[in-house]
């Protein structure tokens, strides 16, 4: 008789434990990074502003590899680093570079300009426009007006990330 409560005992407190916890896996599945009512949001009206929302990660990528805008048109960047690495391990940014300026030769130069968050100090003819650096878990936004017609190359300048985190700026 001990046997057999000992037994049905095990069988319901096994069915219990079972069932407890499957609410929460459903809500880690639905779990998502990116706030897509936020991001709707941040769209105002105004057709001369580009909303361009650029997601990055610990596995060293950008989300898009090509970002169009209007000549003149206000451009509202915006970054966010979905990964949970630090910053000083896998931190993200975002410079847009004038026309003619040589990739490699810039992002050495920002290699070394740790103190400036990888942004060197004489580069002022080179960058268009460059956000903040930001790590794991972090946003940041700029805006500036778009330049004249053309392809401009974008990159994160934290050292190595260049040769993977790019893309073309597109300006028509």
């Amino acid at each position: 008789m001990n046997i057999l409560k000992f037994g049905l005992m095990s069988f319901f407190t096994c069915i219990l434990i079972m069932s407890c916890g499957g609410e929460k896996k459903k809500e880690k599945e639905s779990f998502s990074y990116e706030n897509k009512s936020q991001v709707k949001e941040e769209v105002k009206e105004d057709s001369n502003l580009a909303n361009v929302v650029l997601v990055g990660d610990d596995g060293m990528k950008f989300d898009k590899t090509e970002i169009k805008v209007k000549v003149g048109q206000k451009v509202k960047l915006t970054l966010r680093h979905k990964g949970k690495m630090d910053i000083n391990v896998m931190g993200h940014n975002v410079v847009i570079l004038n026309k003619g300026v040589n990739v490699a030769a810039f992002a050495v130069k920002a290699g070394a300009s740790r103190d400036t968050k990888y942004i060197p100090g004489d580069s002022g003819e080179d960058i268009i426009a460059h956000t903040d650096l930001i790590g794991g878990g972090q946003t940041t936004s700029i805006e500036f007006d778009a330049p004249e017609a053309g392809i401009y190359d974008f990159i994160c300048s934290f050292p190595g990330h260049y040769a993977i985190m790019k893309g073309k700026f597109i300006v028509e």
